[in-house]
């Protein structure tokens, strides 16, 4: 770990957390639980990184963790409560996950069959669940909709047993994607049509991920008065919510460099970054990240493809204008790039991995991690 000041030197490309802005959001997540009662989780599926855990762990619950791995980081350097659910666990890594977990919750009746006992003998306090699918939506898009058509994740009324209920202790659905608090009402009502006759005979109800409360314009009256109304309705039950992205919604940037512009028909800016390793989602998704100073194709004088420098012919960020021409080593910097990045980024092609700084509240930057030849070596043989 190494503390500079400037940023013009910062290593290059360079996720960059701003830790002040970490810490609105989750000033927001404070005054929620105050209000409501409710547990809020950090979703380490969406938000991994561990430096910040001391900004995080005097507010949040604990992390939810998506199968051993995240279960051992959640222990090993968050502390709190550690939840762990997987669409399948496997059987070697039930006794260690039961060990470090709190909950540990089932995504069908024959695994909770299966293992829901072992997990018990291994940790005779842990509290086991089952995710269960509402089959109702309000998802933007397919890919991204827990209770579409053929869903997986989690178990539906036709499929469920009320025979687990003598060692079911709560219940968890995810049906939320970057949705407001009325998405969360929608599905809400679905659920306790469907399964609220067992909710009385709980001790806690999860309602997922995929709140976008740190979002502008986030109702968080109505997200209060749901969860209010929700624990009021049965006996003060325990309420968990466990965002992920909404930890990190805006609060760093993906700082790179130019390090070329070739022209065929348009101008091309190479960049020592890479939208397919370091940026997924802008392609899976897809969506458009936004680019400090820039605007949208032909708004402003000159316009470029950002791309990055990778074999893939489809490894382009998008077309940006300027306001000036971009020169070999200009800096490009990526606004809001701290969810859903370094949790899904890759070594393709051997491109490096960005290094990882914090921007502290007095204006230093502490470089936490940077990546070399040997982090892509490891992960081969």
């Amino acid at each position: 770990m190494k503390t500079i000041i400037d940023k013009n030197n910062l290593p290059s490309p360079c996720w960059l957390l701003d830790e002040k802005l970490l810490k609105n959001n989750i000033s927001i997540f404070d005054d929620i639980q105050k209000r409501s009662g409710a547990k809020i989780l950090l979703a380490l599926k969406g938000y991994s990184m561990w430096k910040s855990f001391d900004i995080l762990r005097p507010i949040l619950h604990g992390c939810c963790a998506s199968g051993l791995h995240e279960a051992k980081l959640a222990h090993e350097e968050f502390g709190g409560e550690v939840h762990t659910y997987s669409p399948a666990f496997k059987e070697c890594d039930i006794k260690e996950i039961a060990s470090i977990s709190h909950h540990m919750v089932f995504n069908s009746i024959s695994q909770f069959n299966k293992y829901s006992q072992k997990a018990k003998e291994v940790n005779p306090l842990i509290s086991i669940g089952l995710r269960l699918n509402p089959e109702y939506s309000e998802s933007p898009t397919e890919m991204y909709n827990p209770c579409g058509l053929y869903s997986r994740l989690g178990t539906t009324i036709a499929n469920f047993d009320d025979n687990i209920m003598k060692d079911c202790d709560g219940f968890h659905f995810h049906a939320l994607c970057e949705q407001d608090s009325d998405a969360l009402e929608g599905v809400l009502a679905k659920f306790e049509e469907k399964f609220g006759s067992y909710i009385s005979k709980l001790k806690w109800v999860n309602f997922g991920g995929g709140h976008h409360i740190t979002r502008d314009g986030y109702d968080i009256d109505k997200l209060v008065g749901i969860i209010n109304n929700f624990k009021s309705k049965y006996n003060d039950i325990d309420v968990y919510l466990e965002p992920g992205e909404a930890v990190g919604w805006r609060t760093g940037a993906l700082h790179t460099t130019v390090l070329d512009i070739v022209h065929n028909g348009i101008d091309i800016a190479i960049l020592d970054s890479s939208a397919e390793a370091h940026m997924p989602d802008t392609i899976l998704m897809p969506y458009r990240a936004d680019v400090r100073y820039s605007g949208k194709a032909n708004e402003k004088r000159f316009t470029y493809r950002l791309a990055g420098n990778t074999c893939l012919a489809g490894d382009i960020m998008g077309d940006y204008s300027f306001d000036e021409p971009l020169n070999i080593g200009d800096k490009i910097i990526f606004e809001d790039q701290m969810h859903y990045t370094m949790v899904k980024a890759t070594t393709f092609n051997g491109v490096p991995l960005p290094s990882i700084a914090i921007e502290r509240e007095n204006g230093e930057i502490e470089v936490v991690k940077e990546f070399g030849y040997i982090d892509f070596k490891n992960r081969l043989s």
